[in-house]
């Protein structure tokens, strides 16, 4: 079989040996990637399905998922369009009652991340966004304007567990009363006025960074997609299939732990997340805050 004609060096999927370990496809097998972002973890696991297995590459930005398509062009692969925890619906509509594996990916992919457009970063100025799917829901910078001051305050700490939340949600009050915030420069110039400079070395982390976090995991509801993902797990999975998850902050990992620990559904395949080892992290930075949970779907009969 011929495999994928195109690619994008940029984009380097988290923990592939452990993806590849703890899902451990096999020919024959139905798998789905939840989150194809470019299809860099999908090209990991279709060489392992051979010609009778079959893979389906589930993304909601049509953006990424063009790109995966395209990447993915040669292997036993089909791509839809849709966010996780619609998972059920889209097997639904493929005649697909259950699977062997599913694997999803919590992170942000590298490019959405240098789509200055997108607004998810704050290294360089552009508009407030950070929807995943641009075609849906309302960005970022009408999050800003809608929200009153308590409403803003709780999801900088609820989501971003920043502790200068109130503060932080004070000055966008007033400052948006004179001047819209539009641009991810002027909420990360915002936010870094209002916390203090802390004593000793400078901090590993820019100060706008949990503000971010929390208005991108707000903008697109991405803790209630989880908890949508985690629910429709085990009416998808065959019996003794198998579930990977990889989250990038502790909200997301404790769902997925809490989610595992249901004995009666869940044989957990790590005790503890499963980490990037120092050889990765190295070369692939992003792997740094990566957090691996794995296991097999045994229901109590």
């Amino acid at each position: 079989m011929n495999g994928p004609t195109t690619g994008d060096p940029r984009h380097v999927p988290v923990l592939p040996a452990e993806v590849r370990h703890y899902l451990a496809p096999a020919p024959g097998q139905i798998v789905v990637d939840a989150t194809a972002g470019l299809g860099g973890h999908s090209l990991l696991l279709a060489p392992h399905l051979g010609p009778e297995g079959r893979l389906l590459a589930l993304d909601q930005d049509p953006a990424m998922l063009d790109i995966a398509r395209a990447r993915l062009q040669g292997w036993p692969v089909s791509c839809a369009q849709g966010n996780f925890d619609q998972l059920r619906q889209v097997l639904d509509e493929r005649g697909i009652e259950r699977v062997d594996a599913i694997l999803a990916d919590l992170g942000i992919c590298s490019a959405q991340l240098d789509d200055v457009q997108r607004g998810f970063t704050f290294q360089q100025s552009g508009p407030l966004d950070m929807r995943m799917n641009p075609e849906e829901g309302e960005p970022a910078r009408t999050l800003l304007k809608r929200l009153n001051e308590r409403e803003l305050a709780d999801v900088f700490y609820h989501y971003g567990e920043e502790r200068f939340s109130r503060r932080i949600a004070r000055r966008i009050v007033e400052t948006r009363r004179e001047t819209p915030l539009e641009t991810t420069e002027q909420l990360a110039e915002l936010v870094r006025r209002c916390i203090p400079r802390p004593k000793g070395p400078r901090p590993t982390i820019d100060p706008a960074t949990r503000v971010f976090q929390a208005l991108r995991i707000a903008v697109n509801d991405e803790l209630a997609a989880l908890e949508g993902l985690l629910a429709a797990l085990p009416r998808c999975l065959k019996p003794g299939g198998r579930a990977v998850l990889i989250s990038f902050h502790s909200l997301e990992d404790r769902r997925v732990k809490q989610a595992f620990a249901d004995r009666e559904r869940w044989q957990a395949l790590t005790k503890k997340p499963v980490v990037a080892a120092e050889e990765e992290v190295r070369d692939n930075p992003r792997s740094r805050s990566a957090k691996l949970r794995a296991a097999i779907y045994r229901p109590v009969v």
